[in-house]
């Protein structure tokens, strides 16, 4: 059995880790708050895009571009986003885990050489790297800094090598942020564009709070049916658009600029992930933390009352004798 000073100093050791867990929720949860701030401050782009793109889409369905054309795949590039640092739970090892299980599917009948990552976060690509897969250039820095231009770039680096015939299919993978408590771990298609399926994708999210809890996670179900009927009220945009020249010229414009919002979207998505799946797990450990101390004050005490009758007894006994 520890002895008393023992048992005190590990008390000691898990006030501190508790003191560090805790401070490292907080941390999390403002981050995550600034994250929710940049998802809402682009919503507005993404929801006037998408209303164009529907409305040019049912007057010319046959309108088509370059980049939403389907053809045989001989090269595949994957766009992995992971974060820089650890101690947010599964977030990593379950992006990692997905990376993997992809490259493993395709490798087989393309070759690992027609394989490409482009990792953006230090521990994907560390993992790339040590996997021996066929790295490109690493973004680590945009996790850090969410950068618009930066993704515009790498957006119109991969449309660049797709329409020269470079890939032939380029994927996302990485967490859709849609509450505090739900991040889903996404798998799509980023090239070639699917415009209809990429425009009647899950849009929902909760922006409002960094509470993890049962009924923060049943919040969407819960006003879902409020924030339509607001949707509904609302005045429609006036669809009577003038195209000039043509619908292929505007939407060969526009297409493009849908594939820089799902970058950027994919880029807060995964930022405000891993800040949430950080605050659950520093929220958890801290909880882990005060279990333990009540054991381990309880332990305390105990084994302080059996010192305290030990001792009485020896006092006793040896008066007893005297």
């Amino acid at each position: 059995m520890p002895s008393l000073k023992e048992i005190k100093g590990r008390i000691a050791s898990v006030n501190s880790t508790r003191k560090i867990t805790s401070a490292m929720k907080m941390v999390a949860s403002s981050k995550l708050h600034h994250a929710q701030v940049a998802i809402q401050n682009m919503l507005p782009y993404e929801t006037l895009l998408e209303h164009i793109l529907k409305s040019f889409l049912a007057a010319e369905a046959e309108a088509q571009t370059i980049f939403d054309q389907e053809r045989p795949v001989k090269r595949v590039a994957l766009v992995v986003f992971s974060s820089n640092s650890s101690l947010c739970g599964g977030f990593n090892a379950n992006v990692i885990k997905m990376m993997m299980n992809a490259v493993n599917e395709l490798t087989p009948e393309l070759g690992a050489e027609n394989v490409e990552v482009y990792p953006i976060g230090r521990k994907v690509a560390e993992k790339a790297e040590k996997l021996g897969y066929n790295v490109k250039c690493s973004l680590a820095d945009l996790i850090d800094h969410p950068n618009v231009k930066q993704c515009i770039d790498l957006a119109m680096e991969l449309g660049k090598r797709f329409a020269k015939g470079e890939l032939d299919r380029v994927e996302l993978i990485y967490h859709h942020f849609k509450s505090a408590g739900s991040q889903i771990l996404t798998h799509k298609t980023f090239l070639p564009i699917d415009i209809e399926t990429e425009l009647e994708r899950d849009h929902e999210r909760d922006l409002t709070t960094n509470v993890v809890t049962k009924k923060a996670q049943d919040y969407l179900k819960r006003n879902r049916r409020q924030r339509e009927r607001k949707e509904d009220e609302t005045k429609p945009l006036n669809d009577n658009f003038i195209v000039e020249p043509d619908m292929d010229t505007v939407l060969s414009q526009l297409i493009p600029k849908l594939a820089h919002l799902m970058l950027y979207t994919a880029l807060l998505d995964s930022v405000a992930s891993e800040h949430a799946a950080r605050m659950v797990a520093m929220q958890t450990a801290t909880d882990n933390a005060d279990e333990l101390l009540r054991q381990l004050n309880l332990q305390y005490n105990k084994s302080r009352q059996q010192a305290i009758t030990s001792e009485l007894l020896d006092i006793v006994g040896g008066s007893v004798n005297n």
